[in-house]
């Protein structure tokens, strides 16, 4: 039962209380840039989720069997950003074959998942709070789906927002700032939990 409980509270800190986006700032760039529709910016999260959950398991199995044993620790960027670079041109070869829309839908911001300093984040993350295997995979996991949670959220505000009566010098980045600072706000509430 202990075990269950950590993973819920490990769901619950990577999902809400200390969300990539809202709470690290990192993940940015697709955050602003892929939130325009509900279905592109749902693509690039399960796009996301898929690249975290795999760049997990594979760093921390890297870090843990070959960097530490070999005393190489100083190569954990590098190491990780190749693993990571390698997962996306998995994911961005199976979306083009599997679902050409959606590819095109994502364009450029496919790509920089390489770049996105949210998956690199989480994958440093395991090794530095020492979660075990499970965990790790876990963590990247959860914070996939907290990643997906606030890019279909802001999706969903900015295609409601598009249709609304918004003064000229408010549409588009302009609003969509504020909107995110508005749910950055939000979603502070959620770090007076304890967990």
């Amino acid at each position: 039962m202990e075990f269950v409980s950590k993973i819920f509270a490990l769901a619950i800190g990577a999902i809400f209380v200390q969300n990539f986006v809202l709470m690290r700032f990192l993940g940015l760039c697709p955050y602003i840039g892929v939130s325009k529709k509900v279905d592109s910016a749902l693509g690039m999260g399960m796009a996301v989720i898929f690249v975290m959950t795999m760049a997990s398991t594979i760093t921390w199995v890297l870090q843990t069997y070959l960097l530490v044993p070999l005393k190489i620790e100083f190569l954990q960027t590098i190491a990780f950003i190749l693993t990571i670079a390698s997962l996306v041109q998995l994911v961005e070869m199976i979306i083009q074959k599997l679902a050409p829309a959606l590819y095109k839908a994502l364009g450029v911001f496919l790509p920089l998942i390489t770049t996105n300093c949210a998956v690199l984040g989480v994958a440093i993350l395991n090794i530095n709070e020492k979660f075990s295997f499970i965990e790790s995979i876990l963590y990247g996991l959860f914070a996939g789906v907290g990643f997906t949670l606030v890019l279909v959220l802001m999706a969903g505000i900015r295609e409601k927002l598009d249709k609304a009566e918004i003064p000229e010098s408010m549409k588009g980045m302009p609003i969509a700032m504020v909107v995110a600072g508005c749910m950055a706000l939000a979603f502070l509430g959620f770090s007076g939990l304890k967990l």
